[in-house]
């Protein structure tokens, strides 16, 4: 799963940028892009621990 949001992500960026860059930018184009990224950014930190997780593991 890593190996296909990873490149979707650095996709998505690409495209916001080179929107941005165009003569004729489009919102929409760029909203989507960023999007797109946030959401692959939020899949990778779900599989990240938690900073507390061992004080709250001990507290138990």
């Amino acid at each position: 799963m890593k190996k296909i949001i990873i490149p979707i992500m650095i996709l998505a960026i690409l495209v916001a940028f080179f929107e941005q860059v165009s003569a004729d930018k489009n919102v929409y184009i760029t909203v989507g892009a960023i999007v797109v990224f946030m959401f692959g950014m939020m899949q990778l930190s779900a599989k990240t621990p938690s900073k507390n997780q061992e004080k709250e593991d001990k507290d138990v």
